[in-house]
């Protein structure tokens, strides 16, 4: 017959569990985890009141109904997503019908299997730490069980020491286990769509990203940091245009140049860990000379990596912002030219006033920049919506827009005047983290900017933005400042901002610093970082690789070993000191319990030699077997307290 749960067990696991499941509210639909909820209510209600527990039909019936909810969420039951809510409903079931000990194994094992699908959606050193706090509490349970119902603060300090012991072989795993790249098809596939910049741009696409201050990745340079002027992060070329929408040319990525460009002055070399996306896009600062594979470089200088970073990667890349890319070939030229077919008569005519055709490039750019900068233009993340004619419109009328705007208009002229140009898109700046020694870039800092070409020189870079607002260039937007129609705010420097302000900053940069490491050196923690690490130790050769972990890990056992066998004797049961109070007392009366003599033969012995007190013998006596060799209930401390009453009261007169 099963044994009975006890009430605290159940609470306790009961709550560990709505623990566990609450963060894949933020993954999985939310019908799923209402119904998981639901059904843990229904057990809780349950404790108390077993009676309402569903039969076999109507717990049948329940689990169609998950199912079915399932299938109308996910359209199937297999993938990540749909994994985890399957597994998250048969435990919320399974918890129905959880009536004995044995049951309750079952479900504690199984919800530490929920516990670890966190780390599917979320890797990040809160949610590790969260997780191995509620699986604290699931090893504290069982402790309890095995334990005769300890008190839950003992039961944690024992499921602690075991973490404990456990953490330097798992470090000694973690760091000389041979790290083997799973096959793509082994992967999970992530569809959340994810925020970023597009293969396209149009009015408004790169502001809407400026209210985000989501992570896209993080540079830490060998050396010298480059001047903020210089902090371009190259991201999609685009150069066809419907005059409204930007968008790369067809099939440019797959021409090559005809020579590598000529790299100036200083390099600056860094490794740049990219945060998840669902491009394989690599921002390198402009313009990428040295990189690692699986890396590759477009006939628009842009780095691609070889798959989608849907997950956190490392480069290590080196980039030279002085360079000279040299002659243009007939199909770039003939895509840096490229406007659509009907051309407005006054932007043909406002190009000719501002000596397109009659000035040299660069004085046709400066001239253009010049009239930005003294027309009223306006530097707004809500610019009017622009008609049929943007560019007209916005250069003529409304006058306000984004660095799309500006960058999309400046390009629109110069290839009126006749001179190659292209819209490049990518980010801008970055927030420098002075704990961590590294720059930040986010969602924020999108930006747009133009390349012209220029006999000689190749591509040169020209921001219009830095003409109307060059505040942009040298500080970061706050997004968390940002209202609606009103002026840009921008990232105070430290000397402008407050104490207050300072120290949520060097918090926050804290928090990042320990953050970035997490990510590079345990999520990021692969074989090529493995070999990195290990060869600064002399670790060469997967056979000493083998030699070492088997190596340590055998001494951590030992010294394990060595503990568990050598430590102090553990103080006795309860119910087993006041027992033997109890034969002291018969001791005294000439009765000593002999060696392996079982309470009920000793308190036979006794009935015999005291039969006025045989009752009150056999009472303490099967009181004592009871407490000690039956399985503890919520009543446990109540009956040794009332098996203490007993001893003490018991007193042989002669």
């Amino acid at each position: 017959m099963a044994a009975p749960l006890a009430s605290s067990i159940e609470i306790s696991l009961l709550s560990a569990l709505a623990l566990i499941v609450f963060p894949h509210a933020y993954h999985i639909p939310h019908s799923p985890i209402g119904y998981f909820y639901l059904l843990l209510v229904w057990r809780f209600i349950g404790i108390w009141k077993p009676q309402i527990l569903p039969k076999r039909l109507i717990l049948t019936l329940l689990t169609l109904c998950g199912l079915a909810l399932l299938y109308q969420q996910h359209q199937g039951f297999f993938g990540r997503d749909a994994g985890t809510s399957l597994f998250v409903t048969a435990l919320g079931l399974k918890l129905l019908e959880m009536k004995s000990e044995r049951e309750i194994y079952l479900i504690n094992f199984l919800t530490f299997i929920v516990a670890s699908s966190q780390f599917l959606f979320t890797q990040n050193i809160l949610m590790a730490f969260y997780i191995l706090l509620v699986c604290s509490v699931l090893l504290a349970m069982l402790v309890r069980i095995n334990s005769r119902l300890l008190p839950i603060r003992t039961a944690l300090s024992y499921a602690g020491w075991l973490l404990l012991q456990a953490i330097p072989l798992a470090v000694v795993l973690f760091i000389l286990f041979p790290r083997v790249d799973p096959p793509r098809w082994l992967l999970f596939d992530d569809h959340q769509a994810k925020s970023g910049l597009s293969d396209f741009m149009e009015p408004g696409s790169i502001s809407s990203l400026v209210l985000s201050d989501e992570l896209v990745f993080r540079v830490k340079f060998a050396g010298a940091l480059p001047p903020v002027q210089h902090r371009y992060w190259r991201g999609p070329v685009l150069t066809y245009t419907d005059e409204k929408r930007w968008t790369q040319a067809p099939q440019s990525s797959l021409q090559k140049t005809p020579e590598p460009p000529k790299f100036l002055g200083q390099a600056y070399r860094y490794t740049l860990l990219m945060e998840p996306q669902d491009k394989n896009w690599v921002y390198a600062l402009d313009l990428a000379a040295e990189f690692s594979a699986p890396l590759q470089q477009n006939a628009n200088y842009q780095l691609i990596a070889k798959d989608p970073t849907n997950k956190r990667a490392e480069y290590s890349i080196t980039s030279y912002p002085s360079y000279n890319t040299g002659a243009l070939p007939i199909w770039e030229l003939q895509q840096a030219l490229q406007l659509p077919e009907a051309i407005s008569s006054a932007l043909k005519q406002f190009s000719r006033q501002i000596g397109g055709g009659d000035k040299s490039p660069e004085a046709y750019s400066q001239a253009l920049l010049s009239y930005f900068r003294s027309e009223n233009f306006h530097y707004t993340l809500t610019p009017p919506l622009l008609d049929e004619k943007p560019i007209e419109t916005f250069l003529f009328q409304t006058r306000e827009g984004f660095c799309s705007h500006y960058a999309s208009a400046f390009v629109y002229l110069m290839r009126i005047a006749g001179i190659p140009a292209r819209v490049v898109t990518g980010y801008q700046g970055g927030e420098w983290n002075d704990v961590g020694q590294f720059l930040e870039i986010r969602q924020s800092d999108a930006h747009a900017w133009a390349e012209v070409w220029l006999a000689q020189r190749g591509w040169m870079r020209v921001d219009p933005t830095a003409a109307i607002a060059p505040e942009r260039i040298e500080r970061s937007i706050n997004p968390a400042q940002l209202v609606s129609g009103a002026l840009i705010q921008y990232l105070p420097n430290s000397s402008q901002a407050s104490a207050s302000l300072n120290w949520f900053r060097h918090a926050r940069q804290l928090w990042s610093h320990v953050d970035y490491n997490w990510q590079r050196w345990v999520i990021n923690y692969d074989n090529k970082q493995q070999k990195r690490l290990l060869s600064n130790w002399g670790v060469d050769t997967l056979k000493t690789m083998v030699y070492w972990l088997i190596g340590l890990a055998s001494l951590i056992i030992a010294m394990l070993s060595a503990v568990l066998l050598y430590q102090r004797p553990k103080p006795k049961d309860k119910a087993v000191l006041i027992y033997q109070k109890f034969c002291q007392k018969l001791s005294r009366q000439g009765v000593s319990r002999n060696t392996g003599e079982g309470p009920k033969d000793f308190a036979l012995r006794c009935n015999k030699l005291f039969p006025a007190y045989a009752k009150e013998i056999e009472r303490i006596s099967e009181t004592f077997v009871h407490l000690r060799y039956q399985k503890a209930t919520d009543s446990f401390s109540k009956e040794l307290k009332h098996f203490d009453s007993l001893v003490k009261r018991f007193k042989i007169q002669r």
